[in-house]
């Protein structure tokens, strides 16, 4: 799908030391964290099967098509990504070990063979391996999960978490675009005015339970089933905004200086990732006609959306296009790479690296171009995350494309999702990233090349209003809104 794969090295005699890497969509906006992407491929190691999610050079996890196959990434949008590699061969557990035991190696084997940080935080992995097995209990289901939990904190990477069965299934429904839920992405407002934070709508997915009760980006989630969402965890949020179709909730919503209840019944809906609409321009002679596409996450859906945007767009005789990744999150690593090459026809996409330096490189390599030579502009804001924060950073540092906005959510690490024997999975950061211009825009993000009025809307028809209406406070000059300098 992007380069072909290297032929892997032979695999060590021990696995400690190789080199490594929405919907829902989980961001922590203030805190510096935001969710990740995940690829959806399974592979039978021993008892771990690795559910890949994002793109990774041949030493590691996963890499679509390039020979370890595609990969799912998920927004609440929480998203992460990665494959363990294949040459790995895991040693059958002892036959002493209690199915208990067992279920706590796996998840141990999985972030022994593709953390990306190999010295563990400072800290022998194996020996904390025989420790837990020594002092830890482990006689139930639930002992087992409070002990992997415990492990994985130890490493201090709030993007390496266990997922119980429930939660694991649900991130994979996401990345195939169906979601069962009330369709909110969510991060972490800043308190104003005194008044109580509690989480941020970052958007409403279209046709979710969440929109057609006129719940909008920028209203705050106060209370979950009456429970206060001032010091809720996002993902202990995300978990309850979850749940079996037909279900509901309860949720305590401010919108502005109003505050409402609102009954919100789970659904199971199909999340389309990509909205558009022509902008005729009055006036403007090289760019009178402007596609405007508005991606809102990376689902298995996202880049045929994205081409088959452009080609009805162009029937409409369209001269250049407008990409909004505002409040995107990301999702599937794979399709941010997919995506980038309908833009591009040359050019490196991203570089994956680990603690040695770079891994490996993802190039657009002219196949899949259909929209290499119309002006582009990309919009990006504080929610950009992940696998939009990738495809952004491609473009401008190729100079396809003048990036509009504020500077992005700032998530350079990439994970991936193994799942283990009992239905549940481990989020694991397998890698980080680097951009064509090899910055490193982890809790930094993605500087745009200029920025947009503070008044300028996040929805299609407002975009247009402002670009028609020269007297508007939220006008862009059309004339000179694809010029660079």
């Amino acid at each position: 799908m992007l380069l072909p794969m290297r032929r892997p090295p032979a695999a060590p005699s021990r696995p400690a030391f190789p080199p490594h890497v929405s919907s829902l969509g989980l961001r922590r906006q203030q805190h510096g964290r935001a969710g990740g992407e995940f690829e959806l491929r399974f592979r039978q190691i021993d008892r771990v099967r690795v559910c890949t999610v994002a793109r990774a050079s041949p030493v590691e996890a996963d890499a679509s098509h390039a020979g370890f196959g595609r990969r799912a990434i998920v927004g609440v949008v929480l998203a992460m990504s990665l494959s363990a590699p294949a040459y790995y061969r895991v040693p059958p557990p002892s036959s002493a070990l209690t199915e208990e035991n067992l279920i706590f190696l796996e998840a141990w084997r999985a972030v022994d063979r593709a953390y990306y940080d190999k010295s563990f935080n400072g800290q022998s992995w194996f020996r904390y391996r025989e420790r837990a097995l020594r002092e830890d209990p482990m006689n139930t289901r639930e002992e087992t999960y409070a002990a992997i939990k415990k492990m994985l904190t130890t490493l201090d990477d709030p993007f390496t978490r266990f997922l119980e069965p429930e939660k694991f299934k649900s991130l994979r429904s996401g990345t195939q675009g169906a979601l069962t839920g009330v369709g909110l992405s969510i991060g972490y407002p800043l308190a104003l005015n005194g008044s109580p934070a509690g989480l941020s709508v970052m958007s409403a997915a279209p046709g979710g339970p969440a929109e057609k009760a006129g719940i909008v980006s920028g209203d705050v989630i106060l209370a979950i089933d009456n429970r206060s969402a001032e010091d809720m965890d996002i993902y202990d949020a995300a978990d309850r905004l979850q749940g079996p179709e037909g279900t509901s909730i309860d949720l305590t919503i401010r919108s502005g200086a109003d505050t409402r209840h609102i009954v919100l019944k789970r659904e199971r809906y199909t999340l389309n990732p990509v909205r558009s609409r022509m902008c005729e321009i009055p006036g403007s002679e090289d760019s009178s006609k402007i596609g405007y596409i508005k991606l809102t996450t990376f689902n298995q859906n996202a880049a045929g959306s994205v081409k088959e945007a452009i080609k009805k767009l162009r029937e409409n005789n369209v001269k250049a296009f407008v990409l909004d990744l505002r409040n995107n999150s990301g999702g599937l690593f794979p399709e941010g790479i997919e995506i980038a090459k309908i833009w591009m026809d040359k050019g490196v996409i991203v570089y994956i690296c680990d603690s040695r330096g770079v891994r490996d490189i993802y190039e657009a390599d002219g196949a899949s171009t259909i929209a290499a030579s119309e002006p582009l502009v990309v919009l990006v804001n504080k929610g950009t995350a992940s696998a939009s924060e990738i495809l952004a950073g491609a473009l401008k540092d190729n100079k396809r494309a003048v990036v509009y906005g504020e500077p992005t959510y700032g998530k350079g690490k990439i994970q991936s999702v193994f799942a283990l024997s009992d239905g549940s999975g481990l989020a694991v950061t397998v890698a980080r990233y680097e951009t064509p211009a090899h910055t490193d825009i982890d809790k930094v993000g993605v500087i745009p090349d200029r920025p947009l009025p503070a008044s300028f809307p996040t929805d299609e028809d407002g975009f247009c209003s402002c670009l028609k209406d020269p007297a508007s406070p939220c006008n862009l000059n059309a004339a000179r809104l694809f010029v660079r300098s």
